[in-house]
């Protein structure tokens, strides 16, 4: 059985998200697919680097994520960028709408897996955009952790 933070197989991950922003929380969420979308996402395709969530009529929906139409799909298959609904409650969706209003935050797709039973979920991060002194101090904290590890062993 998977933990929440341990989702048992990754789609597609966005590794630049924790680069580009600071991750405040995070919540999992369903998402609206369509068969030939799930069937592409199994085969591990699928970007979301250039995704993100916004507030339309109410509802969260996902914007620019990209997922290849499938390969044995007949005419039927889907449109590779179009919007998918985020399925969320109503609560989690007004905390989040004002979030997004009230604090200037950005939802950011930080990946999107299957659960234990298989359905697709999208770890949504509630972010905050790094400046550019805010980049360069994780990778400094990032290089001096690695360069600290290097020592510990070579001394052990």
């Amino acid at each position: 059985m998977a933990s929440p933070h341990h989702p048992e197989r990754v789609a597609a991950r966005n590794r630049k998200a924790r680069h580009n922003y600071i991750i405040e929380d995070s919540l999992e969420a369903g998402i609206a697919l369509l068969g030939t979308e799930i069937k592409s996402l199994r085969g591990g395709r699928g970007n979301i680097a250039e995704a993100y969530a916004t507030e339309k009529d109410g509802e969260i929906w996902l914007y620019n994520c990209y997922i290849p139409e499938y390969h044995a799909g007949s005419h039927f298959n889907h449109e590779p960028r179009r919007a998918r609904k985020l399925l969320l409650h109503r609560r989690e969706i007004d905390r989040l709408i004002g979030a997004v209003e009230r604090e200037g935050v950005t939802l950011v797709p930080l990946d999107i897996h299957f659960n234990s039973r298989g359905i697709a979920k999208v770890q949504l991060g509630i972010a905050r955009g790094k400046k550019k002194y805010d980049k360069r101090e994780s990778e400094k904290a990032r290089d001096w952790q690695r360069q600290k590890q290097r020592l510990l062993r070579a001394k052990g």
